[in-house]
C-alpha cells in the first residue's frame, strides 16, 4: 500500500515519534523512509536590513540543527534494518517544504509529528501539521504527544 514513506524531522521528541511510526509502517509494507528536515533560508524577510547581518549566522545555526536532527532520524531507521534516504531541503515555509518534496519523491504518505499548540501560541507560530493537512494531496498521519 505505501512504498514510500516520508518523514519530515526538527529534533523533537515529537518527531522522534513520527520517526518510529514511520518505521513501523515502513516494515509493515516493506517501504522506504525519506526523512527530511526544512529550513526557511529567508526567516527575516520583510523585517528590516538591520537583521540582514544575522543572516548567516542564522543559516549556519540552521544548519547545524537540522543536520543534528537529519543525523539522529537516520540513525534510528538505519538501525530498524529500514531502507532510509535524508535530505535537508530549504522552503519559505516549512509546510510547502515538505508538501514540496512529498511531490518530488512521488511519496504516498507522510506520518509527521504535531506539537499541539493552541492559543496564542498557535496563533503567532503557526502549525506545521495544520498546513500540510489542509494543502496534501496525500495521506497525512498525525503523531502528537
Amino acid at each position: 500500500m505505501f512504498k514510500k514513506i516520508l518523514v519530515p524531522v526538527d529534533g523533537s521528541p515529537t518527531s522522534q515519534q513520527a520517526v518510529s511510526r514511520a518505521v513501523a509502517l515502513a516494515k509493515a509494507f516493506d517501504a522506504e523512509v525519506f526523512a527530511i528536515y526544512v529550513i526557511d533560508p529567508y526567516p527575516f524577510t520583510g523585517v528590516g536590513t538591520d537583521f540582514a547581518y544575522g543572516q548567516s549566522q542564522y543559516l549556519e545555526a540552521a544548519t547545524f540543527e537540522a543536520n543534528n536532527a537529519i543525523r539522529g532520524a537516520r540513525e534510528a531507521i538505519e538501525a530498524s534494518g529500514v531502507k532510509v534516504d535524508t535530505r535537508v531541503v530549504e522552503a519559505n515555509a516549512p509546510w510547502r517544504g515538505i508538501l514540496e518534496t512529498a511531490t518530488e519523491l512521488g511519496a504516498d504518505l507522510i506520518v509527521m509529528g504535531s506539537h499541539g499548540r493552541r492559543g496564542l501560541e498557535k496563533l503567532v507560530l503557526g502549525s506545521v501539521a495544520q498546513r500540510v493537512l489542509s494543502h496534501a494531496h496525500l495521506p497525512v498521519m498525525v503523531v502528537r504527544d
